[in-house]
């Protein structure tokens, strides 16, 4: 199955484009050239990837508007995804902000950038130790009951909270970190595929360079990040994997992955040696 269909209306093709490397060194600031960053945008999605998943904390704002600027006004098909829920106060730090009247604020400061009525997916970006999660989910469903977010999804969650979560929302994705290196949320993914969420690995490119998977790679002429990006595929039919990159060769190769299919043999062995 090539394709998924996110909240049972929004069909997007497994394979999307993560933009967090669009900005600048630290996900901070402009990226060094942003026409380049610009022109990985828009060949993304000619190349198929119509699942862009994004977030105000990168760059921050970054990202987001340089969304706006290669693909607004957006092509039909164009699923954009955005989070809330983290600050920024400097290169590489991430405070988090669960405060629902921070999330609501974030969330309209998204609609402003990204040049849109209302978001596709809006997802919270990690629960906050300070703030009852029930009180920043409930945010995202006063925003979707107001008609500014179309589905709601979370992020970094465990079953608890995703079970927490869907006591007050509809939720149609999880983004969780997931790699063939990091595969602590395998049972949270259990439950995606069980019902039928979206799941969306972030780090997802994360693979060894020996043992079975240099081993494919061979095989195939591919790289192990490829092979990374076939297996999370053949994992689920509701994964959907987001490499992101501000390159346009890297680009190219990340999306060549959608096309290498693992034997198998191949995926046993890659299972056995995790």
């Amino acid at each position: 199955m090539t394709t998924f269909t996110i909240g049972g209306d929004l069909e997007v093709r497994r394979l999307g484009f993560g933009a967090m490397r669009i900005t600048g060194p630290g996900i901070w600031g402009p990226p060094p050239d942003r026409d380049a960053a610009v022109a990985v945008v828009r060949r993304a999605y000619e190349l198929g990837c119509n699942l862009i998943d994004t977030a105000d904390s990168y760059g921050p704002h970054v990202s987001e508007e340089i969304i706006a600027e290669a693909l607004h006004p957006y092509p039909d098909d164009l699923v954009i995804a955005t989070k809330g829920g983290l600050e920024r106060t400097g290169p590489n730090r991430w405070p988090v902000n669960g405060d629902p009247a921070y999330l609501k604020r974030a969330c309209e400061d998204s609609l402003r950038r990204l040049k849109v009525d209302r978001i596709d997916v809006y997802q919270h970006d990690r629960p906050d130790p300070d703030v009852p999660y029930a009180e920043s989910i409930g945010a995202l469903n006063e925003l979707q009951d107001e008609g500014k977010i179309r589905h709601v999804g979370v992020s970094n969650v465990g079953r608890t909270q995703l079970a927490e979560a869907r006591e007050i929302v509809d939720v149609v994705t999880v983004q969780n970190r997931f790699n063939l290196t990091d595969r602590g949320s395998e049972r949270v993914l259990d439950v995606c595929t069980e019902e039928g969420i979206g799941f969306i690995p972030w780090r997802p490119l994360a693979a060894p360079d020996d043992g079975p998977v240099a081993e494919a790679a061979r095989q195939h002429d591919a790289t192990p990040s490829q092979v990374a990006l076939a297996w999370l595929l053949q994992r689920s039919e509701v994964m959907l994997p987001i490499p992101g990159t501000g390159s346009l060769e890297h680009l190219e190769a990340n999306v060549a992955a959608r096309d290498l299919r693992l034997e198998p043999d191949e995926v046993a062995a890659i299972d056995a040696a995790a």
